[in-house]
């Protein structure tokens, strides 16, 4: 990968944190990685482990001190790795009873310009104040809905510093069918969260908010914008869009009867080091 290239691969996955921690989240940086953690949206898009370098001697701490942090939360992270992964990674990650999901998470980056390549699509457009109810409608029932609500109308409405939010919504027969989250973050710009109804699923209503999202420049111009994408039908589709993939994952996560405890850790055992036993100096005077 170019220089070049790294550099908005690693803006793209800040804004992502930004984002997660803009609806009400949080990121612990621990040695070797990122915690991102939402306990608002107990859901493993919003609180998984970043991984950015954890060296075989030292990942036994590692994944005892992050899996401590989720589970005293009754929070069920996944673990995203950047592809390949290492040997002793993986090992330690099935020991724990994490499995690696069949389709790999790939972040796609737009080609540079792309919002100068086409007129935006018809029947999408930025949700308003008045749409707060409908737009959280998309990705909560009613029971979790208050929480994630008042998150989204806080960083849509008083956002901070470098950031802006802008949900759309695109309309089939004046009937909303499809929503996303787009979020700015100094030069880069995420498309998140991309949902449709299910009866109307097939009528293009997702493509169309990705398009709009990346044409009309609603957060804003220039950016680069990046979104996931966790298929191959769905890469193909965004690569006709003007995305391609930048970098790929393996994402590890629990079976969902596993649980929320660490295993034993075995016997007591004497401490690995001592102090050292020379011959002590006699007092003076």
């Amino acid at each position: 990968m170019e220089e070049a290239d790294s550099r908005e691969v690693e803006a793209a996955l800040e804004t992502e944190r930004q984002f997660v921690l803009t609806l009400g989240g949080f990121a612990l940086e621990t040695a070797g990685a990122t915690l991102v953690t939402n306990e608002r949206v107990p859901s493993p898009r919003f609180n998984f482990v970043q991984e950015l370098g954890v060296g075989p001697e030292r990942q036994t701490s590692f994944f005892e001190r992050a899996l401590d942090h989720y589970f005293q939360r009754a929070l069920r992270p996944t673990f995203r790795v950047p592809v390949p992964v290492a040997p002793h990674l993986d090992a330690g990650l099935r020991r724990l009873g994490f499995r690696p999901r069949t389709e790999r998470l790939r972040l796609l980056l737009s080609r540079p310009g792309i919002e100068r390549d086409r007129s935006p699509p018809e029947g999408v457009r930025a949700a308003r104040r008045g749409d707060l109810d409908l737009v959280a409608s998309f990705w909560t029932n009613e029971r979790e809905r208050p929480e994630f609500r008042a998150a989204l109308d806080v960083a849509w409405a008083h956002p901070n510093p470098h950031e802006r939010l802008v949900p759309l919504l695109a309309y089939r027969a004046e009937e909303a069918i499809s929503a996303a989250l787009v979020y700015r973050y100094r030069a880069a710009a995420g498309i998140y969260a991309v949902a449709t109804r299910p009866p109307a699923r097939g009528q293009g209503g997702a493509s169309d908010v990705v398009r709009f999202a990346a044409s009309a420049g609603v957060v804003g111009a220039p950016v680069r914008y990046s979104i996931f994408s966790q298929t191959e039908r769905l890469d193909r589709r965004l690569e006709r869009l003007g995305f391609r993939v930048a970098r790929e994952f393996s994402e590890y996560e629990l079976p969902a009867d596993a649980e929320l405890a660490l295993p034993p850790i075995g016997p007591p055992e004497p401490p690995r080091w001592r102090p050292p036993r020379g011959r002590r100096a006699a007092p003076s005077g």
